[in-house]
């Protein structure tokens, strides 16, 4: 197994493209609690965002190119899983998510569900569970 020591990787980062920069951002900002950790605009014809944890070296970035559409989301075992601490502040989470009308959607795996995780559509139709506890 290799640790992270031996492996130089410094920073992490998921990008992907949407129609919905805005509602994007407010939705996992707002309704998530990620925080916005920079911002660009017409860099190469895109703008963009990139969210994340205070003080983590992973984090999302969110772009919308000028030039064109990325589609749809692709399936709805595409996820994003969030560990909480704790069900009080996953639900703290659900309750702001419920504040701008987004409701739960069943999971496609059932593990998710039986596991205590609740499963959300962002703007783009991605799929977002939220989990409870962190698995180890």
């Amino acid at each position: 197994m290799t640790t992270t020591a031996a492996w130089p990787v410094a920073q992490v980062r998921v990008a992907r493209p949407t129609d919905r920069l805005d509602e994007v951002i407010r939705f996992y900002t707002e309704g998530l609690g990620l925080e916005e950790l920079y911002r660009f605009e017409n860099h190469a014809g895109y703008d963009g965002v990139m969210l994340g944890l205070p003080g983590a070296e992973y984090h999302l970035e969110f772009t919308s190119f000028a030039d064109g559409s990325p589609g749809d989301a692709p399936s709805a075992e595409n996820l994003l899983v969030l560990y909480f601490t704790g069900e009080a502040q996953m639900y703290a989470a659900v309750q702001r998510l419920g504040e701008f009308g987004v409701e739960p959607v069943e999971a496609e795996n059932p593990y998710w569900a039986a596991n205590g995780g609740l499963t959300f559509p962002d703007p783009d139709g991605w799929r977002v569970v939220l989990m409870p506890k962190p698995v180890f």
